[in-house]
């Protein structure tokens, strides 16, 4: 099996790329997979780890946008809804539906309007296959006990959960499988344009290397960087502008009971969702504070803090106070400017702006996690008015993410079928594996207990260590515990420093993979 290095290196000796695709967030790598799927030599670059910035710091959600609905993004909230069908059924093992719970507050929306918004959040999408809305006696319901007795009446519907760190991976994973070239702690230096392709400087991170590529045509995926890109590093102007808005969240120790989540409405007419979170937690999300500073240092304020917590207190019975806090992550949403007054009121649609007065590069301004898949293909689509090698037709809506090769009402029997194949596994390891790794989970496992290696805390084995180092481009412990996982939450600082020792004593070897395309479908395991 051939390391990233050597795969790197003789593609750079053979180039040019059809495609270098600069970021290696949700919208990067989506676009890497749709077209290297459809025949163009594609190169990605990444300045740190996939997902490393926002594609990680999400709410976790895959969802049309109810509230969007109230600023009249009716496109945006339909293509939202039927990608969620979409990704269900090409990611289940880690999009699965939930449902949300809303309780109806007296001061705030009135409740005729809140169920209009609902029915045509169920009819929007026209091959719905989630359960759709219904009204709920609160005083009667079990989602109406972690309530205070002041909501009586509230309405329950359907969305979706997702990975979000872990879809950015796969989505790198399947564009190796079609032939992209993916690099990460790479960054772009600069690019000089002529009438016929880019010449692009790219560096290496870690070692200071730097090296030249050519590519026929440049995307500009780098989310918050992107007007910073297009105006130092790429010299080229754009008439589109980037708004950043900084999103928040807390985990605190789970604070209600049951798999579904609660959407709250504030008095400034914000809502904050609290959501089941790794089985002993809660996530409370999200804030929106304009963001002027350097996006790849976010952190969560004090003021934020209290606001989550003011916004959960008004809704639940438990109190949620500062000191309940276990973590916290920020991120920094780069919204296509659309002169909004309200940071919340900023659109979450996405704009595609193609400049082909020279060489074409394309640059992403917006978008959400939900409609990355949609936005690839369109972007796909524009690059192929100037790039023959991509005018084939769309093959990303039917195709699954590694490890999502089965139907989403079987993960439960392959959760079954798993157990059996590595019975020494606790209930909870199992379900963790496969939630993460569907069925590439049995690359991980071992029947008996001793292949699975040594253990750094809680349910991380090195065998799982070895695969995300040798196919997903894990580099350090952060990028294993926080990005491929969230075993953060769960492992000691002692077992955090031992498994870095780990990793970095792997990496020294020099000697490490990138997805093989030849590994097999396991649906059929027993």
């Amino acid at each position: 099996m051939s390391s990233i290095h050597e795969v790197s290196s003789a593609a750079s000796a053979s180039a040019p790329y059809d495609l270098l695709v600069v970021g290696g967030g949700i919208n990067g790598c989506g676009i890497a997979r749709d077209a290297a799927g459809r025949g163009a030599k594609v190169l990605l670059v990444e300045q740190d780890d996939l997902a490393n910035h926002t594609s990680s710091a999400s709410t976790k959600l895959i969802h049309g946008g109810l509230r969007y609905l109230e600023y009249y993004e009716f496109r945006l909230v339909r293509e939202a809804l039927m990608e969620r069908e979409r990704l269900l059924k090409i990611a289940p093992h880690i999009i699965w539906p939930m449902r949300f719970v809303l309780p109806h507050s007296k001061m705030l929306r009135p409740a005729w309007l809140l169920r209009t918004g609902l029915f045509l959040y169920d009819h929007l999408c026209p091959n719905m296959t989630l359960p759709r809305t219904k009204a709920l006696n609160l005083r009667t319901a079990p989602a109406g006990k972690p309530l205070r007795p002041e909501y009586v009446r509230g309405f329950e519907y359907s969305d979706g959960w997702v990975q979000d760190s872990r879809l950015v991976v796969l989505n790198a994973m399947d564009a190796v499988r079609v032939g992209a070239d993916i690099r990460t702690r790479t960054r772009l230096v600069k690019a000089v344009r002529a009438p016929q392709g880019w010449t692009a400087t790219i560096e290496n991170t870690e070692t200071g290397e730097q090296s030249t590529v050519y590519a026929r045509a440049v995307v500009n995926a780098a989310g918050p960087w992107v007007a910073e890109l297009l105006q130092d590093r790429l010299n080229v102007p754009s008439r589109n502008r980037v708004r950043l808005v900084k999103g928040s969240h807390i985990v605190v120790p789970r604070v209600f009971e049951g798999s579904q989540a609660y959407i709250f409405q504030n008095p400034d007419k914000r809502i904050v969702f609290a959501i089941p979170y790794e089985q002993d937690f809660t996530l409370i999300g999200t804030t929106d504070v304009p963001w002027e500073q350097d996006p790849g240092h976010v952190e969560i304020s004090p003021d934020e803090v209290t606001y989550l917590c003011e916004s959960v207190n008004r809704y639940f019975t438990k109190t949620v106070r500062p000191d309940d806090v276990v973590w916290t992550y920020a991120g920094v949403r780069p919204l296509y400017d659309d002169n909004s007054g309200n940071a919340s009121a900023v659109t979450r649609d996405y704009v595609l702006d193609v400049d082909a007065t020279a060489a074409p590069i394309l640059s992403v301004f917006g978008g959400k996690i939900t409609t990355f898949r949609k936005l690839a293909e369109h972007a796909v689509e524009k690059l192929a008015q100037h790039l023959p090698v991509l005018r084939k037709p769309g093959w990303t809506d039917g195709t699954p993410l590694p490890g999502g090769e089965f139907a989403p009402k079987d993960f439960e029997a392959q959760l079954r079928r798993f157990r059996g194949y590595a019975p020494h596994l606790s209930e909870r390891s199992s379900w963790r594996l496969m939630r993460n790794y569907g069925l590439r989970a049995y690359d991980i496992a071992t029947p008996d207990p001793e292949g699975m290696g040594r253990n750094f805390g809680d349910t991380l084995s090195a065998r799982e260590v070895d695969y995300l180092i040798d196919n997903e481009w894990a580099r350090t412990a952060e990028d294993i515990l926080w990005r491929r996982s969230r075993l953060g939450l769960f492992v000691s600082d002692a077992d955090r420093a031992d498994l870095q020792t780990y990793v970095e004593g792997r990496l020294q070897g020099g000697v490490v993979s990138i997805p093989d395309p030849s590994l097999v479908t396991r649906q059929n395991v027993a």
